[in-house]
């Protein structure tokens, strides 16, 4: 699992094995040693809730995913979308991006097969 933070966007990019942990119902962790000053870890986990959920402490984030819309991205992978919610409580939302690494989708899925729309005819 890869956390970017920047402002107020938290994008977490997950890979295939990460996303099969996650719809297993396990969590998922990233841990970074602060050369002295203490730990700093995220987990993400999925609820049956609808609305994203942080609980936790800034040194010790947990993040719950709602599960639909997890499972929904699974099934349109590979893809380059991914999920987006924007948490409200404080003066500027806070954005939450959710993707699965394209690359690691199409290693392990196969490129997506490409069909052709009808011509639909101009009326």
């Amino acid at each position: 699992m890869k956390i970017q933070i920047q402002c107020q966007l938290v994008r977490i990019r997950l890979d295939e094995s990460e996303l099969t942990c996650l719809l297993a119902g396990q969590s998922v962790e990233n841990h970074t040693a602060l050369a002295g000053a203490g730990k700093w870890s995220q987990t993400v986990h999925l609820h049956p809730q609808p609305m994203v959920e942080l609980t936790g402490s800034p040194q010790a984030l947990v993040i719950g995913l709602p599960h639909a819309p997890v499972l929904a991205l699974s099934a349109r992978l590979p893809s380059r979308e991914g999920l987006l919610w924007e948490l409200s409580g404080t003066e500027q939302p806070l954005q939450l991006q959710l993707d699965v690494d394209i690359r690691d989708s199409r290693r392990q899925r196969g490129a997506p097969h490409r069909v052709d729309a009808p011509i639909t005819p101009a009326v």
